[in-house]
Parts: C-alpha cells; structure tokens; sequence
C-alpha cells in the first residue's frame, strides 16, 4: 500500500523523536506577570498632601524603604504646590532607584473644581516619574483596600494598621503614606502570582 509524501515525513518525525513543545501558559488564558522590580514605588496624589512609600520586595517579608507626605499648606499657590510635588518625587527617586511607580487610579468627583486640582497633582506626579524613565501602572482605590484589608470598603485606619502589620513597621503611618504603601504592597501581590488580568500600565 502506497503512502503519501506527507504520511513519510509525519512518521520520520514520530521515529525520530520529535514532539510538539508544549502550548504556552498565555495560551491556557493564564498569565502570570513576572515581578522583575524589586524596588517599588507608590504615590496617592493630593495637592495639599501627596503621599509616597517605597518598599523592598523579597520573599521573605516586603520592607518599607521610606515613606512619608508631600505637604503643602493652604496658603500656597497651586503652582508653588505642583513644584514641590515635582521637586520631593524626584529625590526619592534620586535615593531609592525605585524601577516601577503604582499610583492610585482616578475616581469619579462629584466637585468638578476637586476633580482638576486632583488632576493637576497627578500630573505633577506622573511627569516627574516618567521623567525618570519608570514603568508605571495604577490601580483603583478599592482594588487596593480589596487586596490588603479583604474588602473594597475598608476605612482607611484599617488599611494603616494592615500596612504597618506587612511591613513590620513600628507605628501606624500617616493615611496618605499609608494609601501609598499600599498600592506598592497590592502591586508586588499581583505581580507575583498567576492572573487573568494583568496591572493597568499608563
């Protein structure tokens, strides 16, 4: 019985061993997003208090580097605010070499006027970070509380406990430097792990 030329060659490859590699992990609709960044930086963008922290990703326990708050009082203008925010970013940066910056995502406003002031810190923020050439990702508020307390909803002292808990820290942090380790902490969480949804990167 005669075979064709196409019959041949699969058998050549049967006998010799050949197998087909095997699919992709993407290909199972699973990705696992590879966290290649140790050194994490978070920002909470506010005008009048923009907070920040920096930690460590091992395996072992996270280690907070440095966090703190950007604070600008009432009185200065909104110009003056947005250097500061620029000037502060940019030394921590500067200090810690940090390779990514999670940022909190943009919420709907009911006040128009908080939303633009709000915008103008993030931008101030974004401009410094990208400047440095940073990979930069954000993640939404709930997301975050989601990740760290168990639930979308938590109050914001949970979220501080919590935070000082992971990271062993002393005393709880501020909120707004809380906010901020915490988006970090939510971003080593997710990029260590399998996901169907990869980080939002902006």
């Amino acid at each position: 019985m005669g075979i064709s030329l196409q019959q041949f060659k699969q058998m050549k490859e049967r006998l010799g061993g050949t197998t087909r590699a095997p699919a992709p992990l993407l290909e199972t609709g699973l990705r696992r997003a590879v966290n290649t960044h140790q050194i994490i930086l978070g920002v909470d963008p506010s005008l009048r208090g923009t907070g920040y922290g920096v930690i460590q990703s091992v395996k072992s326990q996270p280690r907070a580097l440095t966090y703190g708050v950007i604070a600008c009082p009432a009185a200065w203008a909104h110009s003056r605010c947005l250097v500061r925010i620029a000037q502060n970013l940019r030394d921590v940066i500067r200090r810690h070499h940090p390779t990514v910056c999670v940022i909190e995502g943009l919420f709907y406003a009911q006040n128009l006027q908080t939303a633009l002031t709000l915008g103008e810190a993030r931008g101030a923020a974004l401009s410094v970070i990208a400047e440095a050439g940073l990979e930069i990702y954000e993640l939404a508020p709930r997301k975050v509380k989601q990740a760290i307390v168990g639930h979308g909803a938590a109050q914001k002292i949970a979220v501080a406990k919590m935070v000082q808990r992971l990271l062993g820290l002393a005393e709880v942090p501020g909120a707004d430097a809380a906010d901020a380790l915490a988006l970090a902490l939510t971003h080593a969480q997710e990029t260590s792990r399998y996901t169907l949804h990869a980080p939002k990167r902006i």
